[in-house]
């Protein structure tokens, strides 16, 4: 067990005080047998009221309304947590399911609905050209076809911490060989999907130790990160980052869980102003071993 610190802080600079619309925050993660919130604390600069739902997914989202305008927006959160790492590939995949293709039981099939369906086009087939090339032969190992999709994202893809909004279609992630973490978590995603797998997207963090010593060794920590679950019958969702070319590592702390990345944004809103006070977004991250050192400000 890893008990852990998460400080995530957004800010927005504006050149004249804006109206605020609702903000939408998707940065609080569910109990489960892997990871346990001993603690979750928002700070709001200027002050807001937040109610919170649990979205279509189950997923913990605050709706935050901000009554006075200003220039300058701050959402600070702090999330401390126990991670329970299962310690390595420890799982175990029904007889069935072993070996690629297999069928998903009638029930997985209605449960798994859309996350079985490719979402984004791919007109002349480019997308399921490319997952079928990691079938070498019929049948085939399941865990090593995924392995070897995964490795390849790893290995041959350029990673690029872009600061544009959104995602880019799979597609393009193809074509131009670059993306970023959600960029490579969606290709995985739509290129396990092309060969009938049940994958939806996931959010939240990446911890490195070494970052403890403040000197990185993987790739996409001190940010929000993403990766793909990929469903398999008696292991049920399997971690996949392709971003790092790890599977079921225990350094990855789960926020939300999606069918499509644009569902998964950890601060969503909008303002109303005038044309160019918009200046900027500043986003920090940081992901350490042991307790917050003090509580937030109210």
């Amino acid at each position: 067990m890893q008990t852990l610190t998460v400080r995530h802080i957004t800010r927005y600079s504006y050149a004249n005080p804006v109206t605020f619309h609702a903000h939408r925050l998707m940065l609080r993660p569910r109990d489960s047998h892997d990871l346990r919130l001993v603690g979750a604390e928002i700070a709001l600069s200027p002050h807001g009221t937040m109610r919170w739902i649990h979205d279509v997914f189950g997923n913990s989202v605050a709706i935050v309304e901000f009554p006075e305008p200003s220039n300058e927006l701050e959402i600070e959160s702090v999330l401390t947590l126990e991670r329970y790492g299962l310690g390595g590939l420890v799982f175990e995949i029904e007889e069935s399911a072993k070996t690629y293709p297999f069928v998903y039981s009638p029930d997985d099939r209605i449960d798994l609905g859309r996350m079985l369906d490719p979402h984004y086009p791919d007109p002349n087939g480019e997308l399921e050209g490319w997952a079928k090339g990691f079938v070498a032969a019929r049948p085939t190992d399941t865990m090593a076809l995924l392995t070897d999709i995964n490795n390849s994202i790893h290995q041959n893809f350029s990673y690029n911490l872009r600061i544009e909004e959104g995602t880019q279609a799979p597609l393009d992630t193809l074509h131009l060989g670059t993306g970023s973490c959600r960029d490579f978590a969606l290709l995985l995603i739509e290129t396990a999907r092309a060969l009938g797998f049940g994958a939806r997207f996931v959010t939240g963090y990446l911890y490195d130790p070494a970052l403890d010593g403040d000197e990185s060794t993987v790739v996409g920590a001190g940010a929000t990160h993403a990766w793909a679950d990929i469903y398999l019958p008696g292991a049920g969702w399997v971690e996949f980052d392709p971003t790092n070319g790890t599977i079921a590592a225990d350094n990855l702390i789960r926020v939300a869980v999606t069918r499509d990345p644009s569902q998964a944004v950890p601060v969503a809103g909008g303002f109303t102003g005038m044309t160019g006070d918009y200046l900027g977004m500043n986003v920090e991250v940081s992901v350490r071993s042991g307790r917050p050192e003090a509580p937030l400000a109210a």
